[in-house]
């Protein structure tokens, strides 16, 4: 000890001694204090390989007695305070199908285990171990509650690290890609907020014997966190211990406040579907008498819809209760149906028209009597008349109520899923 001393102080008189001082050049030419300089950097490796041996020697005697499967204070029947952060490097998906989310993350544990006491020497802050030595100590052993799938990176080297310092305090962090189960409620998708939860417990330390609690910082975020869909807005650290069995384990837990973005939706999705309804609304303009055009595209109004509407659908889960794009798709398709309604019912009018003017005209031949006969005529025209003109008058309404209802139901839809907050779905 008193060599590593002595190592430190010429180590520092060697630092000044050999720093250039200007208008003292011929210091370097004297012989004496070459000799003398050389001296003390001998002393100096000395010093630092002794340190270095150091380091091995307090390892040596630290788990020569160390034994890793009790946990501290086991004798005394005090509980391990175990202080849990998690450090979010990025949230990589969240799926609606499967209802999940996965996220890489650093997980960083903090005890005390004062059998790793140790006395620090020369300028030893702590102990750095290799992953290969980790083995040998005692962790806690949390677990995730709700996790589907976890993996420890393990490239190049094991995500392990772990410190022990002079005190006992053993800081132990890692590197974890996990997906997480997230029951989400999706009664105002697209236009809904979820909450995610990561759940974590210890597997069979009861509090007796092992406490978790969060860090004064219980998360930190990379400063590049971004998610493609979502707004992490918030995130909440809950205590939740639980009782199994009459037996009270720790448990921690952290809540993520999720807003969905509504940008993807209106380009992909609503916008493309009103078009589709304002399309079919073009029949309306139409002559009544233009039967394959107006088939023709009420029947693409309706194909298209439908495959919109699968498509939108394609990646939902099959839950027994009414989502807001399943009123938004089946409100569309609703219209463009009506509107191919309404074409067969105008052309209805039309063929009755058709038939009664012929019927109208056969009376008229079979009739011998010229006055019988202008009267027929004039009947008849009067009958067309009065068909041709329900048949467009329809039309006429048609364009001025489909709009109308439309932008109604518009206001209604987006007040309604802007504002209401659902209660939990079953």
């Amino acid at each position: 000890m008193v060599l590593l001393i002595v190592g430190t102080a010429l180590c520092t008189c060697l630092a000044a001694l050999l720093r250039p001082v200007s208008g003292d050049i011929t210091m370097f030419s004297n012989a004496r204090f070459v000799s003398r300089a050389f001296g003390i950097y001998f002393l100096c490796m000395v010093a630092m390989g002794y340190a270095e041996n150091a380091r091995e020697k307090i390892l040596t005697e630290i788990f020569s007695e160390y034994d890793g499967k009790i946990p501290p204070n086991y004798d005394n029947d005090i509980p391990v305070k175990s202080s849990v952060q998690f450090y979010i490097i990025g949230i990589d998906s969240i799926n609606e199908a499967t209802m999940d989310f996965s996220m890489t993350f650093f997980v960083r544990q903090r005890w005390v285990d004062k059998r790793l006491n140790y006395t620090p020497v020369f300028n030893m802050t702590r102990l750095e171990l290799d992953t290969r030595r980790m083995a040998d100590v005692w962790v806690p052993d949390l677990y995730f509650v709700n996790e589907k799938k976890a993996d420890v990176h393990q490239v190049t080297v094991p995500n392990k690290l772990m410190h022990i310092y002079p005190d006992g305090l053993v800081v132990y962090s890692m590197r974890v890609t996990a997906t997480f189960s997230c029951t989400m409620d999706l009664q105002k998708y697209p236009l809904d907020d979820q909450r995610c939860n990561i759940i974590l417990e210890s597997y069979g330390y009861s509090t007796e014997t092992l406490l978790m609690r969060w860090h004064q910082t219980p998360v930190e975020k990379s400063d590049n966190l971004q998610l493609p869909q979502f707004d992490l807005q918030n995130i909440t650290e809950y205590i939740c211990d639980v009782t199994y069995a009459s037996v009270t384990y720790t448990c921690l837990k952290l809540e993520l406040y999720l807003h969905r973005n509504l940008g993807y939706y209106i380009i992909q999705v609503y916008v493309p579907s009103v078009l589709i309804v304002i399309l079919s609304w073009v029949s309306f303009w139409l002559n009544v008498d233009s039967t394959p055009a107006r088939i023709s595209l009420g029947l693409l109004t309706v194909l298209t819809m439908t495959t919109q509407s699968q498509g939108a659908k394609a990646s939902l889960p099959r839950v027994s209760y009414v989502k807001a794009i399943d009123i938004w798709m089946s409100t569309c398709l609703f219209f463009v149906f009506a509107a191919l309604i309404e074409f067969a019912y105008v052309n209805v009018l039309s063929r009755v028209d058709q038939r009664r003017g012929k019927s109208v005209m056969s009376n008229m031949n079979e009739a011998k009597e010229e006055d019988d006969e202008k009267e027929k005529g004039k009947l008849c025209c009067f009958k067309n008349l009065e068909d041709r003109e329900r048949a467009r008058l329809v039309d006429k309404i048609s364009r001025l109520l489909f709009p109308a209802i439309f932008v109604i139901f518009n206001i209604v839809y987006w007040l309604v899923y802007v504002f209401w907050e659902p209660s939990p779905a079953p």
